[in-house]
């Protein structure tokens, strides 16, 4: 196996605030990675321990050349998602990764929306199959073992399959939205693939971030190098992001995200199959199946979003006052808790209205009362992401301490 020492980044990409993530914060428990990545992922076979590649030396600083070199347009494989963030129980056992998912509230409905889906991620294990020829054909479809999600665009069109409730929804993407890079699939889902992930990772890194070539390793079958990003701010909850990237494309096969506090990955995604052929034009074919309830979007470009606006999560632009504070590691998103909740701090003394009693003891059996300069509220902490939301309902979220949230809030 190649020897490589492990080098430092003295410089790196300008620092830039990153939108959140497309599954925002909600404001009774949110569970949004803010800053570093996405949501949502986990535990997959381990890397061998020994009959690892022998391959060229590589510094770190060529790798991540590499890496941003690479321009695959065709591809195909399964890959293997688990995100293990240490979510508090609801009563009576509820996951709170479940939360916003799948239904819509409705009677035998379901919400065939990517958001919702992206919402599913954030917890448990999951298998998505992926296809890519160029950036107007994508699959990606997210593999259960009674029913299948499947979103695909080919050229302008872009459908949404739900197989366990047989309903369907059909939208137009302008085409000059296209991703010139579209390997990474659909843009609703993308951000669950170990390409985007790694992005999103390496566009963090600067002279924070101590970036190092950790050995070789069979993924999916190919040979790759194993790159290992370790930010250096003590504010960060981010142990280490290791990624295999295929050391012919530069493509990343694999991501890991471990959380400082220790223990199995927080994060993961890494392909199990993959091929780089061009996928036959037929799996970007799409006919809705017979009996099926089919949705048409009402608007023009904005795919299944507007369907489903109501059912989802505020996106950035719809948070008031949001902005980011801080950059790359140590990023942190604020905001104001949705409208309805600020109507009832103003109305009733307290964000959380005439429910103050009930929910009040909600929130102190998931989170930590703290108060300060800033006032009081609750932390809610999982092992990579905290979250403060105070009284008079201000959020503060991000992959950091509790005590960086805190000072957040107190400026």
């Amino acid at each position: 196996m190649a020897r490589n020492e492990p080098t430092q980044v003295a410089e790196g990409p300008e620092g830039h605030r990153t939108p959140a993530r497309r599954k925002a914060v909600r404001y009774a428990v949110p569970v949004a990675v803010a800053g570093v990545a996405a949501a949502t992922i986990g535990l997959v076979p381990a890397l061998a321990k020994s009959g690892d590649p022998d391959l060229p030396k590589i510094s770190a600083e060529d790798l991540i050349a590499k890496v941003a070199k690479s321009d695959v347009q065709q591809m195909s494989g399964s890959v293997k998602v688990t995100t293990d963030l240490g979510l508090p129980s609801l009563p009576g056992g509820a996951s709170l990764g479940a939360l916003g998912g799948g239904h819509d509230g409705k009677k035998g409905g379901a919400d065939v929306s990517p958001q919702a889906k992206l919402t599913e991620l954030a917890s448990g294990s999951h298998t998505l199959r992926v296809a890519v020829d160029g950036p107007d054909k994508q699959r990606v479809s997210i593999v259960e073992p009674a029913a299948e999600y499947s979103l695909i665009r080919n050229g302008d069109q872009v459908w949404a399959y739900d197989s366990g409730s047989n309903t369907v929804h059909h939208s137009t993407a302008p085409r000059d939205k296209a991703d010139a890079k579209g390997h990474s699939g659909p843009e609703e889902l993308k951000g669950a693939s170990p390409q985007e992930l790694a992005k999103k990772a390496l566009s963090a890194v600067d002279d924070s971030t101590s970036v190092s070539v950790g050995g070789t390793a069979k993924v999916a079958g190919r040979d790759a190098y194993q790159l290992v990003v370790k930010p250096k701010a003590e504010e960060s909850t981010v142990g280490a992001v290791r990624i295999a990237v295929d050391a012919k494309t530069g493509v990343p096969l694999k991501f890991t995200l471990s959380p400082k506090s220790g223990g199995k990955a927080a994060i993961d995604a890494a392909f199990t199959k993959v091929d780089f052929a061009k996928p036959a034009a037929s799996t970007f074919d799409f006919t809705p199946p017979k009996g099926a309830k089919v949705t048409e979007d009402k608007g023009k470009g904005d795919g299944a979003q507007r369907e489903h606006k109501g059912a989802l999560p505020a996106t950035p632009g719809e948070m008031s006052g949001f902005d980011v504070v801080g950059k790359n590691w140590t990023s942190i998103a604020q905001f104001k808790a949705p409208a309805g909740a600020s109507k009832d701090a103003k109305a009733k003394g307290g964000a959380l209205g005439k429910n103050a009693g009930g929910a009040g003891a909600l929130l102190d059996t998931l989170g930590t009362k703290v108060s300060g300069p800033f006032g009081s509220g609750h932390v809610f902490s999982t092992r990579l992401v905290n979250v403060l939301m105070t009284d008079d309902g201000r959020v503060y979220a991000g992959a950091v301490t509790k005590e960086a949230l805190i000072k957040a809030a107190t400026k």
